[in-house]
C-alpha cells in the first residue's frame, strides 16, 4: 500500500526553518548543525537540513542527547 498524500515539507529546509519546525532558537539550531546533531547538507556557503533524515532522527528511539536539561 502506498501513501499518496503530498508531503507538506520540502526535501531541504534552511536551518532557521528547521529551528522553527523543531521549536528551537535559530542560534541553537545552528549550534546543533555545527555539532552534527542535525542532518545537514552544504551547497556552497549555504547549510540546509535534510528533512527525510531529520524525520528519521526524530522517530529514532536512540536520539542523541544534547546535554540540555
Amino acid at each position: 500500500m502506498t501513501d499518496d498524500r503530498p508531503n507538506p515539507l520540502p526535501a531541504l529546509m534552511s536551518v532557521p526553518e528547521a529551528a522553527k519546525f523543531l521549536g528551537l532558537s535559530r542560534a541553537s539550531a545552528y549550534r546543533y548543525a555545527e555539532a552534527g546533531l542535525l542532518p545537514t547538507k552544504r551547497f556552497g556557503r549555504r547549510v540546509y537540513v535534510v528533512r527525510a533524515r531529520l524525520s528519521e532522527l526524530l522517530e529514532s528511539p536512540d536520539m542523541p542527547d544534547t546535554g540540555a536539561a
